[in-house]
């Protein structure tokens, strides 16, 4: 059983135990407990279990504390929020663990500020499954093999102040503990592996490398947005370290590491011709290689996106999504090149489809998103159904399709993980 500590969560259990009576006002206890599998139905899997990549049992709870009377916090309305994930894992063996997803004490000072500090999940943008602005962590993991979307964002311990002036609102994020993203590593789902210039599974053996816990490791985020009438603007600001292991340390050690990068973006999103429109696009820059002349290190690059949702009524909803994300210094790129180096697109287009329709007095959900790339040739269908058998039971079933002609595009190297998976989830 592992439980990440930051000086963060120290902080809140230290008041809680401070605040004596705190304990006695946490009643009304509320989560699930669900099961899931995922069926392997690819060949050649080269995983630990070829037949299948999710087997588990999860227990959820989840609490809040309202600070009231005699609390020191009740008069700056204080609320704790705890959520942890109790989890036995089927496709380990047995492995037990759990996750703290949330820990947390909000509260607000004066009418103009809102403060959250502790473990919490972060996220901004206007994407759906597709982010630019969005540079917290994911669990692609989580993603691929069929658990809730819930999973797909992952917790960080972090300090939130939100401000409320007149003219804009603002966010400001303070993250001392840097979470990377939890991709595919070969033992439950295979991948490209570049260092074995192909699809690999249990014998990859990369070493990814952390940025270390101190003060100048810190990440910061900001974020301005304003409403003009039914429209949301926002500039998003990010000085941080990327969340994938893109650059090499020491290609003889088989080691990776998560570089710095700072992100520069903006979006808009509202009211469209009857549906909802977005666009966002940023700008994210490589310091440690501005020229983009060192082979090892991820370029600068430049992304977008444009988006629009509608409702067609009978309870029929459709959204399209396009993605376009261009390299910059594209020539410095290929001057570094070695010959045995992968060499990818200047440009990469990404389009998304989402098709999603009620039944059954709207318990049931049918859900249909696919992605496709033109430029990379490769693609993910994602399929899923959702039967409420009651207030407390839900039925969950579905599909994971990704498929590519390369091994080493996004949706490719991921192709001999498509599956089919069902959960049963008791809700309390």
């Amino acid at each position: 059983m592992v439980i990440k500590k930051s000086g963060i969560f120290l902080v809140i259990l230290l008041l809680f135990a401070w605040q004596k009576p705190v304990f006695a006002g946490l009643s009304g206890w509320h989560g699930f407990a669900e099961g899931a599998f995922g069926g392997v139905i690819s060949k050649g899997d080269p995983t630990k279990h070829s037949d299948y990549n999710m087997a588990e049992e999860r227990l959820q709870l989840k609490n809040q504390y309202n600070f009231e009377g005699e609390d020191i916090l009740s008069r700056f309305q204080g609320v704790f929020r705890f959520k942890g994930d109790f989890t036995l894992d089927e496709y380990f063996g047995g492995k037990t663990d759990f996750e703290l997803r949330e820990a947390n004490l909000s509260f607000t000072p004066t009418q103009l500020i809102d403060v959250k500090v502790g473990r919490q999940v972060l996220t901004w943008g206007t994407g759906d499954y597709l982010f630019i602005n969005d540079v917290f962590p994911k669990d692609y993991v989580s993603f691929y093999v069929g658990r809730d979307d819930e999973y797909l964002k992952k917790p960080s311990d972090a300090l939130k102040i939100s401000l409320y002036p007149e003219l804009f609102n603002f966010d400001f994020i303070v993250i001392p503990h840097f979470t990377p993203n939890s991709m595919p590593e070969g033992d439950r789902l295979s991948f490209f592996d570049s260092f074995q210039g192909g699809i690999a599974g249990t014998d990859s053996d990369r070493d990814l490398i952390e940025p270390g816990q101190q003060a100048k490791n810190f990440e910061y985020a900001g974020r301005f947005y304003r409403n003009f009438g039914s429209t949301e603007a926002a500039i998003y600001l990010f000085r941080g370290f990327d969340n994938i292991s893109r650059s090499y340390k020491n290609e003889a050690a088989r080691q990776l590491y998560y570089e710095r990068q700072d992100v520069y973006g903006s979006s808009l999103r509202g009211e469209l011709l009857g549906g909802i429109g977005n666009i966002e696009g940023a700008y994210l820059h490589s310091p440690e290689d501005p020229k983009g002349n060192n082979r090892l290190i991820e370029n600068s690059s430049v992304r977008l996106m444009a988006g629009y949702e509608k409702d067609l009524g009978n309870d029929l909803k459709v959204a399209f999504q396009y993605y376009y994300e261009q390299m910059l210094d594209y020539a410095a790129y290929k001057r570094s090149l070695l010959s045995q180096d992968v060499v990818y697109d200047e440009c990469k287009h990404i389009t998304t489809q989402r098709l999603t329709k009620l039944f059954k007095n709207q318990t049931v959900r049918v859900s249909l998103f696919n992605f496709y790339s033109p430029s990379n040739n490769d693609g993910y269908l994602r399929f899923s159904v959702e039967y409420d058998l009651t207030d407390h039971w839900k039925f969950t079933s579905g599909l994971n399709i990704p498929w590519g002609a390369e091994d080493y595009t996004d949706f490719g190297q991921m192709r001999k993980n498509k599956n089919i998976y069902a959960r049963l989830r008791y809700s309390f």
